[in-house]
């Protein structure tokens, strides 16, 4: 039932509510470096710093309950004290369920509603054990006069967007760069005519008279060729265009202009085409949503009845449940009570059990009835004292009482 319960719960709140606790964890660690718990906790026992998410119940993670436990002790005794109320500090050895109950009531006394039973923070981690510390460190802060308050973020003057050159818009200095680059590339791989002018002037003699005969050449045409081809890129001669003129930017405009025309023909015939062909599919997508809806309209009706009873139901399980988690708590707090009766009760019966206090009374008894003997001697010694010393005076009275009367009748013969 209890298993039923959680997964009903984890599923009103929603996936995301298994990693909460985590968040919790965060927060709580934050709230306690800010109440300085490292040189008021830590330094005093001599305690490692806590992990991120020390207190986190979690198959990745690496728990030990007993010192997490204890732990969890100390750091609640000194948020309870950091919030103004006097709670002891628990010792490694004490009750774990007493101790567990003192901090709950100190946390029922804040006004915090507890709806979980005690024996969830024995493990010493999980979702319980950070609900109850991130709540004292409220509490505690609250008692210090701390607030968390917005982030202030400073103002930032926006920078200058950098605006991106389209190719196709060069501006005048652009050109010009480019323009000189081209230039200096030309100039490197163009040949000086004027320089090979010279250079075959001083070379070749100058003719002397005019040749009499027809020159007939003795070079091969294979030959001839691949020295035109060597040769060909270096004389080549580029005509450069002036970049600046505004004929040719109104000539390329032009060309934009035809192609947008030719694409958006092509491209307005297809999407033509594909909106005759969407508001078919719309239409027939239109026509069978209200053929299903017509076919479907009675499991429609019968699917929020259901939703509505499933509602209800729902209702009726939480207020169920709630009464179910107060009678748990009940229990809980009656279990514990039970428990102190029985260890109350183990101690008395171990101390009735123990054999030495009969063994003193017997040997007390033993030694009574000795010393009443004794004076049963004694008080027969005095009471044998005490008749002779009776015997003896009434002896001593009698003599006397004779003697007396021997005498009243001498004195009257005298007389």
């Amino acid at each position: 039932m209890s298993d039923e319960a959680r997964r009903g719960e984890e599923e009103d709140r929603g996936p995301g509510s298994v990693y909460q606790v985590f968040v919790v964890m965060e927060n709580l660690l934050e709230k306690l470096k800010v109440l300085s718990y490292e040189e008021e906790v830590l330094s005093k026992h001599n305690m490692k710093n806590l992990s991120r998410h020390y207190f986190v119940s979690s198959p990745f993670l690496a728990s030990n309950p007993g010192e997490q436990f204890f732990m969890f002790t100390i750091i609640a005794a000194w948020l309870i004290n950091a919030a103004g109320r006097p709670f002891a500090e628990p010792q490694e050895y004490d009750e774990p369920n007493a101790t567990v109950s003192n901090i709950l009531a100190e946390l029922r006394a804040f006004g915090v509603k507890v709806d979980f039973p005690p024996s969830k923070l024995k493990s010493g981690s999980g979702e319980h054990v950070c609900f109850v510390l991130d709540r004292l460190a409220e509490e505690a802060l609250k008692k210090r006069g701390f607030t968390f308050r917005r982030p202030k973020y400073p103002t930032e003057s926006p920078e200058e967007e950098s605006v991106m050159e389209d190719d196709a818009e060069l501006t005048l200095s652009k050109v010009e760069e480019e323009m000189i680059e081209e230039a200096d590339d030309e100039e490197e791989t163009a040949m000086d005519l004027e320089a090979l002018k010279l250079r075959t002037a001083h070379t070749e003699p100058e003719p002397s008279s005019k040749p009499d005969e027809i020159l007939e050449s003795t070079v091969d045409a294979s030959e001839w060729n691949l020295e035109v081809e060597r040769v060909l890129p270096q004389l080549k001669v580029t005509i450069r265009t002036d970049n600046k003129d505004w004929r040719i930017h109104l000539d390329q405009m032009h060309q934009h202009r035809d192609g947008i025309k030719t694409s958006l023909t092509e491209t307005k015939s297809h999407l033509d085409k594909l909106q005759d062909d969407i508001g078919k599919t719309l239409e027939k997508v239109g026509s069978r949503e209200k053929y299903i809806n017509n076919q479907l309209e009675h499991l429609i009706q019968e699917y929020r009845g259901a939703q509505a009873k499933l509602s209800e139901a729902k209702e009726r399980y939480q207020q169920a449940s709630g009464g179910v988690m107060e009678r748990t708590r009940v229990l809980a707090e009656i279990s514990e009570e039970l428990e102190k009766v029985k260890q109350e009760m183990e101690e008395k019966g171990s101390s009735m059990s123990d054999g030495a206090p009969v063994v003193k009374i017997k040997q007390s008894l033993t030694k009574l009835k000795q010393e009443i003997v004794q004076m049963d001697v004694r008080i027969g010694v005095v009471e044998h004292t005490l008749l002779q010393a009776k015997l003896k005076e009434k002896s001593n009275m009698t003599r006397e009482m004779h003697a007396t009367g021997a005498m009243e009748p001498a004195a009257g013969a005298f007389a």
